[in-house]
């Protein structure tokens, strides 16, 4: 693998931007920030034991961001649409002692302890019930994972490459296309590993199978029971829930989303007779995900497509489901 210097990757200035990603992949818990403010505004966090630098927010998204063009050479590649949260704040020697309401600007500091990004290849599409998507790379990064008062050691990031679908703004990936514990200690090994995901995952293949969602559906009782066999599953005994083989992806609250989306989705809502394909039951939970913190959130939207999964295996192979007998 050649060697690469990220430094002299250069995310555009966003006044010079004409088209940028957007932003909405993930809303609670979250706020936009431009890639200028992340890179220019916020100090780069330390291992406090040696003072090494952590890999910086820009850092990881000029990473991705060089890797996507190296591969995608021929493609044109949309400015990165990011999220923040955790904000970390913080000040000045000089102004110690300072009411936080007399702070000038030049006397705060901050960083962000999460962080999400989506670069997107908007020449890589395909339509899925009338839905398109576009191909889509990005990752996060997550502060609290680290333990920054010790040496530095490894970093810890998630990566990912899968579609985009443009109705929602709804995120699909699957395992193949996702890096959930990627370990590195420099920003070259960082662009390698990402370069073997790209390299390796399959478009075509993610494609075909999620366009046979929509061959299996669920009528109202069996959406019905779907719900609330997830609703219960957190408080079945340890014993039976490993028995299932089968994880509830997303959380108590979430899966009442997908209860009162099933109704009141503008896109993704039941047929008149009550009916509704897989298709539409994954994107009412690769939606319910948008409300899960940043560290959460792609494991949450992998394991959506892990449980539909299982679920037609059931209508389709009548094996054993739980949530739905």
């Amino acid at each position: 693998m050649e060697l690469i210097n990220v430094q002299n990757y250069i995310v555009p200035d966003e006044a010079k931007v004409v088209e940028t990603s957007d932003n909405r992949f993930i809303l609670a818990n979250t706020e936009p920030i431009s890639y200028g403010e992340l890179k220019h505004k916020c100090i780069i966090p330390v291992f406090s034991k040696d003072n090494e630098s952590t890999i910086s927010h820009s850092e990881f998204i000029d990473c991705i961001g060089l890797a996507t063009e190296k591969f995608f050479a021929s493609e044109k590649i949309i400015h990165p649409a990011i999220r923040i949260s955790h904000p970390i704040k913080g000040r000045i020697p000089d102004a110690a002692g300072k009411p936080a309401d007399a702070l000038l600007e030049e006397e705060k500091t901050i960083y962000y302890e999460r962080m999400a990004f989506v670069y997107e290849v908007p020449g890589i599409t395909s339509t899925i019930n009338g839905n398109k998507l576009s191909l889509s790379i990005g990752g996060v990064r997550a502060y609290n994972s680290e333990n920054l008062y010790g040496k530095k050691t490894e970093e810890h990031f998630k990566v990912f490459i899968g579609f985009k679908n443009h109705v929602c703004i709804n995120l699909c990936i699957s395992t193949d296309g996702f890096l959930d514990d990627l370990r590195v200690m420099s920003v070259q090994e960082l662009f390698n590993r990402v370069f073997q995901l790209l390299t390796r995952f399959d478009a075509e293949k993610q494609i075909n199978h999620l366009s046979t969602l929509s061959e299996y559906a669920l009528n109202e009782h069996q959406f019905a029971q779907l719900v609330g066999k997830s609703r219960l599953y957190q408080y079945l005994p340890p014993k039976t829930k490993k028995a299932l083989n089968t994880v509830v992806p997303i959380s108590d609250s979430q899966i009442s989303t997908v209860g009162r989306d099933y109704y009141e989705s503008k896109s993704f809502c039941r047929s008149e007779s009550g009916d509704i394909d897989m298709w539409k039951v994954y994107n009412l939970f690769t939606a319910a995900t948008k409300s899960s913190y940043i560290d959460t959130f792609l494991d949450r939207n992998v394991g959506s497509l892990l449980f539909i999964n299982s679920l037609v295996d059931h209508i389709r192979d009548r094996k054993q489901s739980w949530f739905l007998t």
